[in-house]
């Protein structure tokens, strides 16, 4: 048996036997992991991109390794050939059980020198494709009462970055249609659901979103892991998704970021207070205080403790003070 990739381990052999899955931007990055973890897995893959260049490498592989996948060319932004795509997949393998909205563009460029076209290109590829496909393989699938749809997204669809205005609007669009499909498409036992990873390694993302080392580790700052996720680790959780593991999930978005979007902190993680007392007495806060024992010892309950939890002795104001948006526990 061919040792399947690092993003299928975890599951069961044949997952997806029987089953028909179509990725767009199936032939590089996070599509390829997907389409090789849905191949090994026991799935019929197609996989459709704009360049035929992109599917040498999944075709290769899956000859060696008798996986069962095909490729096309597609462009997402032209609703006909979608249509004509879908029809002829349908004809020949006679269903569709996956969609996997994977299709992409993106750059760094500010807002306001952003051209029409570059907008308009972004759009067409995200927000357009990803409709036009869900509407023509969701007809089928709406006709068989049956499939599921996965669609890629980002965080800052919902948090903002300078510098992607065109990804993040396409993305929130898409977002918001994976919830909407879900709750329409539910009925005829069409799930849709989104996911939306932080950065991770790819050769296309590192050219377009951290072309330099300076930026990376800017980048790799933010994330509380202190880590890009891997295209394997991402694709492990696409797997999931799609797998009976999740069939009573839809209209979910799954964050996969190390932790990025959780926000930082005002203070480095592990840092301590003292208490500092003024003249009169008053107890303020200072960061540091390292060695101050004491007053870790108050703040839980310990030495010192008098009229309540985290109270100063006598039962007067807090131990330490709290600044808006800070935590005191």
């Amino acid at each position: 048996m061919n040792e399947l990739p690092h993003s299928a381990r975890w599951l069961p052999p044949k997952t997806f036997e029987g089953q028909v899955a179509v990725v767009t931007g199936g032939g590089t990055g996070l599509g390829l992991e997907v389409s090789r973890g849905l191949a090994a897995l026991g799935a019929t893959v197609v996989i459709a991109s704009r360049s035929a260049e992109h599917h040498g490498a999944l075709l290769d592989e899956a000859r060696s390794k008798g996986w069962r996948c095909e490729a096309r060319v597609l462009d997402v932004r032209e609703a006909k050939d979608v249509r004509a795509c879908a029809d002829a997949i349908v004809a020949a393998h006679g269903k569709v059980d996956v969609l996997v909205n994977n299709a992409a563009g993106n750059f760094v460029c500010p807002s306001e020198r952003l051209s029409t076209n570059a907008w308009r290109a972004v759009l067409g590829i995200v927000l357009d494709g990803t409709f036009y496909c869900s509407q023509s393989f969701g007809k089928h699938m709406i006709a068989r009462r049956s499939g599921q749809m996965l669609n890629v997204v980002a965080t800052y669809a919902w948090t903002g970055m300078p510098g992607v205005v065109h990804s993040a609007s396409a993305k929130a669009g898409v977002l918001a249609m994976t919830r909407t499909l879900a709750a329409e498409w539910a009925r005829f036992g069409v799930r849709c659901n989104a996911i939306a990873p932080g950065p991770f390694h790819s050769a296309g993302a590192q050219q377009n979103l951290w072309p330099d080392a300076d930026a990376e580790r800017k980048l790799k700052e933010r994330i509380p892991l202190g880590r890009f996720a891997t295209a394997e680790e991402v694709a492990a959780q696409c797997l999931h998704l799609l797998s009976p593991a999740s069939a009573y999930l839809t209209g979910e978005c799954l964050v996969i970021d190390g932790g990025a979007t959780l926000g930082s902190s005002m203070w480095e993680p592990g840092t301590r207070f003292s208490r500092k007392r003024d003249a009169a007495g008053s107890a303020s806060t200072a960061l540091g205080g390292e060695d101050d024992a004491r007053n870790e010892s108050r703040a839980h309950g310990g030495e010192g403790r008098s009229g309540g939890e985290g109270r100063a002795p006598g039962g007067g104001g807090p131990a330490w003070d709290v600044g808006p948006g800070s935590a005191s526990g």
